[in-house]
């Protein structure tokens, strides 16, 4: 069954919130920039979440620079990191959020902005306590991503006020993820108007990232053996490492970076092809890859996206969606670490963090047993193909 971007989108951001390369790497990614000095003064953030995937990442650039930090959450996610951190509990679905109240912060951090009214009680209580809010966001908002290097200027999904009082959870706003992130943007903006900072993520990628959605590739590619890759190798990808997401993040409150940023790996920096080969050369491995055409693919029903992560062909209404534009957060100092990097440290955290009887291919991707049917049924159509070609030659 075919699988369109609202609805990948939508099941992509449930899960979210529910839970050495030599030459070749000169190639592919740009090298990290040297560390930046200390920032002179001494901030004290407020994060909304803070101990999934984002939240660890932001959490421990803030800390390694000096600053000091307060986490608002349900304490029930990974409750044992950070415990020297002071933590305040609340639920925002249940509107408990008593625990801001007469508090003040330099910046608030918010990573779980899903819900408008969510953001409208909080800011309700900091406007005027917090200097700056930034918003934890995403592409998803942009209502087409049919033209290829779209920018921050792109209209997003209206949703009229009607279906907005509709969806009072986390879970019931992702039937309309993205028009319901850009509501939560207008909330922030509306109680801190010039103060906030609207942080349009793509895919995240790196350690920690328990939905599998980069991960697949580098645990997969490490295996070795024959991949199963899906279209020709043609097609672009956009991701950023959720460590620099994280320290961007830190750097716009240090800096009191405010606007609208999209935050992403820069458009046209990778294909497919270019990311599959860059992870493998991380790795000492004999894997190599067998590519396999859309058509193929939707006839075996895998999707793009889920059972072929990452991938998604620029055609249609997808054709701009890996190649939108992030030059403005690049110029105030959004870097990108080197793919090895980002592979290489997404299999360790796999290899030490989960148990060796993972069920691996259920949360995105494919199993071992899956893959090596499918990679059957196409030598199988191959050859069956190549037959008819020579019966039509000869004339039969």
């Amino acid at each position: 069954m075919a699988t369109t971007r609202r609805t990948f989108l939508q099941s992509a951001a449930l899960a979210g919130a529910t839970l050495g390369m030599g030459d070749a790497a000169s190639t592919l990614s740009a090298p990290r920039a040297a560390a930046r000095p200390r920032p002179r003064k001494k901030l004290n953030l407020l994060i909304l979440g803070g101990t999934g995937f984002l939240g660890p990442a932001t959490v421990e650039t803030a800390l390694a620079n000096g600053h000091v930090v307060t986490l608002f959450n349900r304490g029930k996610t990974n409750p044992h990191l950070f415990p020297d951190v002071e933590k305040l509990k609340g639920d925002r679905n249940a509107g408990e959020i008593a625990a801001l109240k007469g508090r003040k912060w330099d910046a608030v951090i918010d990573l779980t902005a899903y819900v408008p009214a969510h953001v409208q009680a909080v800011t309700s209580l900091l406007a005027d306590n917090v200097r700056q809010y930034l918003l934890i966001s995403s592409i998803s908002v942009y209502a087409d991503l049919t033209k290829p290097f779209s920018d921050e200027s792109a209209p997003v999904v209206e949703l009229t006020d009607e279906t907005v009082a509709t969806m009072k959870t986390i879970r019931e706003s992702i039937a309309h993820y993205g028009g319901m992130k850009a509501r939560c943007e207008r909330a922030a903006e509306s109680a801190f108007p010039g103060r906030t900072t609207n942080i349009r993520p793509g895919l995240i990628a790196g350690p920690r990232d328990r939905s599998d959605r980069f991960t697949y590739w580098p645990v997969r590619i490490a295996r070795g053996g024959e991949v199963l890759a899906p279209g020709d190798g043609s097609d672009p990808v956009q991701y950023i490492d959720v460590r620099d997401l994280g320290d961007w993040i830190v750097l716009c409150a240090e800096n009191s970076v405010t606007g609208v940023f999209n935050a992403n790996s820069p458009a046209g920096r990778f294909n497919m092809a270019e990311m599959l080969y860059g992870i493998k050369g991380a790795f000492a491995t004999d894997a190599r890859f067998t590519w396999a055409d859309a058509e193929f693919l939707k006839a075996q029903e895998l999707n793009e996206w889920k059972e072929m992560p990452v991938w998604i062909p620029a055609v249609g209404e997808n054709a701009g969606f890996h190649l939108v534009r992030t030059d403005k957060a690049a110029a105030v100092g959004l870097k990108f670490r080197p793919l090895a990097d980002t592979a290489r440290d997404t299999v360790a955290w796999h290899n030490e963090t989960r148990p060796a009887d993972y069920d691996f291919g259920q949360r995105a991707g494919i199993s071992p047993k899956r893959e090596a049917e499918v990679l059957k049924a196409w030598r199988i159509r191959n050859t069956q193909r190549a037959g008819g070609a020579l019966g039509t030659e000869a004339g039969e």
